[in-house]
């Protein structure tokens, strides 16, 4: 079939008026009234009003639309008209000709009350009917956007580093094993390991957005087994504070981005303002959190090492109401919760120089220096009970001339889920992945 006409999108008609086009979409309403056909047309920029009279037999287009479904997917040409009563945008489409590319079945497998769980069975409907799904997505490419023009600004090279691997990398648990041909292998956790060798290969400043796989038995909110990471690693570090002067900067650039392309219509749909965070972001030690949490009667026992969910709400509610400030960095872990490859202060080795930042009490980033001597390495290693052996190429990197250097890892989705104010991680994922979901 031969179209003389191109495709206009719905936001471009008013520039049309008098003019015929061609518009192609789904049909998101229908009202087949005896006299009229009023047929509601949407694609990705927004909805039209398609309006025919009926002239009977052998009208076609009479025929064509009186054949359509709720969610069929058209090509409608016809002539833009003016009119003020029509509510979407005072325009209408009158159709000179209209081809049905799909139709719909009839009933859909969900409707606007369907539960989130049966929503995602049918992601692909859900997205596209919901115009927050499909404003979250156009969010997440201008944050991620931002986030790659500020490390690119500061010399970053974007990486991509494997993720499958011949041993478990950080601890044996939280790992997913799968066969390798003869042999295992296993996903990563994390790019950590590799990043350090691109430190170590002597690339200055390293930055990645990938998948990372954790096979944690997490039910929560917050928590999937595939995900993605944004890892940056830097080298030359003079100490973990400037990991964390990168990340808040870069989080700053992105999110001012977000405000200015997509501010309106994040409050508009999700009711939410994005504040632009002012740097720097307020940092506390964990001893001084769990300190100021103790005293509101969080932990009463005193034996919890790490805070809790509960703990990183109270203790940014405590930091907004001091300063004023929704995003917070928790500093000085004790070594007895943090990996074996994070640095430790010589004057305090029962700490390590690491971090999380928390926005609005949601942990979105773990970082931290790296230890980057390999005897120190080796011995803390072994005071973890680790064996050297599998993490010999790893360990090999550190052996001839590995600068200082400290990065961090971020929950992509995380930080969209606190952006736009959502309740779970599976509505700030496009196909989630958590223990009981390996489809759609």
């Amino acid at each position: 079939m031969i179209h003389t006409t191109s495709r206009v999108l719905v936001s471009d008609l008013r520039e049309h008026i008098g003019q015929t086009v061609s518009v192609s979409g789904w049909v998101n309403t229908l009202r087949l009234q005896s006299k009229m056909q009023f047929v509601v047309v949407r694609d990705h920029t927004g909805m039209v009003q398609v309006t025919h009279k009926r002239s009977g037999e052998g009208d076609e287009v009479e025929a064509a639309l009186e054949q359509l479904t709720s969610e069929s997917a058209v090509r409608i040409t016809g002539r833009v008209v003016e009119n003020p009563i029509v509510k979407l945008g005072g325009l209408e489409v009158v159709p000179e000709s209209v081809e049905i590319l799909n139709r719909a079945e009839t009933p859909l497998p969900i409707d606007e009350h369907t539960g989130l769980e049966h929503r995602l069975d049918w992601r692909f409907l859900d997205v596209r009917r919901r115009p927050q799904a499909r404003l979250l997505f156009a969010v997440q490419t201008t944050l991620e956007q931002g986030m790659r023009e500020y490390a690119y600004a500061q010399g970053c090279t974007e990486m991509h580093t494997p993720k499958l691997m011949g041993t478990a990398s950080e601890s044996g648990a939280e790992v997913f094993e799968l066969g390798y041909f003869d042999r295992s292998a296993y996903l990563a956790q994390s790019p950590q390991f590799f990043k350090q060798m691109a430190i170590a290969a002597g690339i200055d400043r390293v930055f990645e957005i990938g998948p990372v796989f954790r096979a944690e038995p997490s039910f929560t909110s917050r928590h999937a087994t595939e995900f993605t990471g944004v890892d940056v690693e830097l080298a030359w570090i003079n100490g973990v504070e400037d990991v964390m002067a990168f990340e808040e900067r870069m989080l700053t650039h992105a999110i001012t981005k977000v405000a200015e392309v997509h501010g309106d219509a994040i409050r508009e749909t999700f009711g939410v303002e994005v504040v632009v965070p002012t740097t720097p972001f307020p940092r506390i030690t964990m001893a001084e959190a769990q300190k100021v949490l103790r005293a509101k009667g969080w932990d009463p026992e005193g034996i919890k090492e790490d805070l809790d969910p509960e703990g990183e709400r109270g203790i940014a509610s405590y930091v907004k109401e001091e300063t004023g400030h929704e995003w917070v960095f928790i500093t000085h872990y004790p070594t007895s919760i943090r990996p074996f490859y994070h640095m430790r202060p010589a004057d305090n080795p029962g700490l390590t120089l690491s971090f999380d930042l928390l926005w609005k009490g949601l942990e979105v980033t773990t970082g931290a220096q790296r230890e980057h001597r390999y005897d120190v390495l080796l011995k803390q290693a072994a005071e973890k009970g680790m064996s050297p052996e599998p993490m010999q190429d790893y360990l090999n990197c550190f052996r001839y001339g590995c600068p200082p250097h400290g990065g961090l890892g971020m929950g992509l989705g995380r930080v969209l889920m606190v952006l736009l104010g959502l309740d779970s991680l599976r509505e700030a994922t496009f196909l989630f992945r958590g223990p009981n979901r390996l489809t759609p």
